[in-house]
C-alpha cells in the first residue's frame, strides 16, 4: 500500500462523524419517542416534520440540552395538559432554535427566532398555550411560518368548519 493510501484511509478512519451525519440518533435524545407531525400554513403550504415528544416533566426538562445536531426536517414537541404560558430558557442547549408557542386549537400564538445557545434569558409564549415546537434556527423564517399557522398533530384540537365557540351566546 502507498503512503498516500495509507494517509488517506487513516484520515478517514479518524474524522469524527456525528449521529446525524451516521443516520443515527443524538445520544442525548436517547429515551425520546419521535413521531410526525406537519405545519399548514395559511397560505396552504404543508411542511412535514418528525419530532421527539417531550411529554413527561422530566423530558421537557431536558429537551434538546445537550444535542449537538439535529436534521432540517426534525424537532422536539412539549405537550403541557392545560393551557398556560410557558416560559423556556436554552441552558445547556447547544443549537439556536426556533421556538413555535401552539395554542389549544394548534394554532401558531407567536414565534422566538434563532434563540440564543446557552442563554438563561426567559423565552415566552404571547398567552396560554399547551405545546411548543423546537425546530432549527432558520427554519421558521425559510418556511415562512407565521403566527396563525397551524400545528397538526393529534393532541391539538381542530375545531370544525362552522362550529361556535362555546363562549359566544346568542341569547
Amino acid at each position: 500500500m502507498t503512503a498516500t493510501i495509507r494517509l488517506s484511509l487513516l484520515l478517514i478512519l479518524t474524522l469524527p462523524i456525528t449521529p446525524a451525519q451516521a443516520g443515527e440518533r443524538d445520544p442525548a435524545l436517547a429515551g425520546f419517542f419521535a413521531a410526525p407531525l406537519a405545519v399548514e400554513t395559511v397560505t396552504g403550504d404543508r411542511h412535514e416534520f418528525t419530532v421527539y415528544l417531550a411529554i413527561t416533566p422530566q423530558q421537557r426538562a431536558h429537551g434538546l440540552m445537550f444535542v449537538r445536531s439535529l436534521p432540517a426536517d426534525y424537532g422536539m414537541l412539549f405537550l403541557y395538559h392545560e393551557p398556560q404560558v410557558i416560559s423556556m430558557w436554552m441552558k445547556n442547549t447547544v443549537l439556536s432554535l426556533d421556538m413555535l408557542f401552539i395554542r389549544p386549537d394548534g394554532t401558531i400564538a407567536n414565534i422566538a427566532h434563532d434563540t440564543t445557545p446557552r442563554s438563561l434569558a426567559s423565552i415566552r409564549s404571547s398567552g396560554a398555550v399547551t405545546g411548543v415546537l423546537e425546530l432549527n434556527a432558520g427554519t421558521a423564517k425559510r418556511l415562512e411560518l407565521a403566527p396563525g399557522d397551524r400545528i397538526v398533530y393529534r393532541a391539538f384540537a381542530k375545531t370544525p368548519s362552522g362550529a361556535e365557540s362555546p363562549a359566544s351566546d346568542r341569547h
